[in-house]
């Protein structure tokens, strides 16, 4: 009996039909089952991606439920994907007769046809290429991708005569207790003859317990009419497993972490804890890079070769670049450049640009701000719309005041600048190369290059002040005991 694992090469499927019909009252969410995410993509979003890679001719996503939301999100992924809207019959034979109607009317379909759901997310590209594959080669008019299921619960089950060959699907709630005690189940994915498909489903009845146009009919039927049908097991059957509540969403997500984890290190990639790491699978890492623990890698983030990411780390859609440290740090859209370093407790706005060998230190918070080579915001400090040039140092607990109340304004600071701590921006303004600050200096004003700018205020001191207006305080006792040892010191 044949196993997907053993079947190599590919061919292009004609058609690939996904089913994204489904209601998904289990999830108990306004948010239609197929578009919740795992893994960086909505569910749909997986099967689409799959679905492209086997470069078919042409795909359609069968939709009904909150019709326009689906069709939109599926649009918004791949503009080329057709829709086709399920009828008022119920079932997956009338899912895919409506997705074939629209295939016909645009071009008539020929060859072979796959069907798919918009609610497995972990199936791969691979497994169905060998599934294709192994459809094509033996010359089969339907093949139903199937599995060994150590609990297959209500899956439908294949069937399989005395010499093992497949005999047809049987629904669990039409099965009986014999038939229900076998453990290979029916994934719902299928490879079929265009034109046995077509002639099929017009025989297709509602004849059985739920009422449904079976897809499942069509193996019987194609059978009956002397075509080849055969059933392939898939290697893995956590391939055919869906969701449709949260608990198994997720199972799913965690199976598909583990899985994401496992391809980057065996490429190559140093994933210290992977019980506390989650990367989506939209995530780039290159080789000789390190995710340190409780790190949370998310959307289009690359992570570039000998960069070290964590530990206590989240960043969605940010680069980081070759040899860049980032440290218990929260961040996106962000682009951090070779040899950079980030953390630890830095917060990266959208916006954000480091340049190679800088520095966004400790309490750091970033947005919209371009910080270029070498320069360095170390501590305690709020960098917001604007650009620092090559080589500056911002003081610690420095604020660029961008905000008036209606507007936001920019502030440049130049080359080779070096500026104090708890300075402020008032923007606009501008800071010329080599410039200079005092501590406590609020910058109103452009600094022209090599200057040095303060704010100067006379420092007043009212000596007696806290034994006089705060008596009987600590701070009082505190004064007159140091007075008295002053006092001392002189007798």
């Amino acid at each position: 009996m044949s196993t997907v694992d053993t079947v190599e090469g590919g061919e292009t499927p004609a058609a690939i039909i996904v089913l994204a019909a489904g209601k998904g009252t289990r999830m108990k969410s306004k948010v239609p089952k197929i578009l919740h995410p795992i893994g960086g993509r909505s569910m749909v979003g997986h099967a689409l991606k799959v679905a492209r890679e086997l470069d078919p001719q042409r795909v359609v996503a069968v939709v009904r439920h909150q019709r326009d939301l689906v069709a939109e999100h599926i649009g918004e992924l791949d503009a080329d994907v057709l829709i086709a809207d399920q009828s008022d019959v119920p079932g997956t034979g009338s899912a895919v007769d409506a997705g074939l109607g629209i295939l016909d009317a645009e071009a008539p379909v020929s060859g072979t046809v796959l069907v798919t759901y918009g609610d497995v997310p972990l199936l791969t590209a691979q497994t169905l290429r060998e599934f294709t594959a192994h459809h094509v080669a033996h010359g089969n008019a339907v093949t139903v991708l199937s599995a060994d299921h150590p609990e297959p619960g209500k899956y439908g089950r294949i069937l399989r005569d005395a010499d093992g060959q497949f005999t047809e699907i049987k629904e669990f709630k039409d099965a009986t207790d014999a038939e229900r005690a076998v453990s290979e189940v029916n994934s719902g994915i299928f490879a079929f003859d265009a034109a046995v498909l077509r002639d099929a489903l017009s025989r297709v009845d509602t004849d059985n317990a739920q009422a449904e146009k079976y897809l499942t009919d069509v193996p019987r039927l194609a059978r009956e009419a002397g075509h080849r049908v055969d059933a392939l097991k898939m290697a893995d059957y956590m391939e055919l497993e869906g969701a449709n509540d949260r608990v198994q969403l997720a199972a799913l997500g965690h199976y598909l972490n583990q899985r994401t984890l496992e391809r980057h290190m065996r490429n190559g990639v140093s994933i210290v804890d992977p019980a506390t790491t989650w990367i989506d699978d939209t995530v780039e890492l290159e080789a000789d890079s390190t995710v340190l623990p409780g790190t949370q890698l998310h959307g289009r983030t690359v992570v570039g070769e000998d960069a070290v990411v964590g530990p206590d780390t989240t960043l969605t859609d940010v680069s980081v670049g070759r040899g860049a440290t980032v440290v218990r740090t929260h961040g996106s859209e962000a682009q951090l450049a070779a040899g950079s370093s980030v953390g630890p407790f830095a917060y990266l706005r959208p916006g954000t640009v480091l340049g190679e060998e800088a520095k966004i230190g400790t309490f750091v918070e970033t947005k919209k701000a371009e910080i270029g080579r070498g320069s360095k915001v170390p501590h305690l400090s709020y960098v917001g719309d604007a650009t620092i040039g090559e080589n500056s140092n911002i003081g610690a607990a420095s604020v660029f005041v961008n905000y008036d109340g209606v507007a936001k304004h920019h502030t440049t600071v130049g080359n080779d600048v070096r500026m104090g701590s708890d300075n402020m921006y008032v923007a606009p303004v501008t800071v010329g190369d080599g410039a200079y600050s005092g501590a406590g200096t609020t910058v109103r004003k452009d600094v022209p290059a090599g200057a040095l700018v303060l704010t100067e205020g006379r420092q007043v001191i009212v000596e007696g002040w806290v034994q006089e207006h705060r008596p009987g305080t600590a701070a009082a006792r505190a004064a007159g005991a140091a007075a008295q040892s002053d006092r001392n010191d002189h007798a």
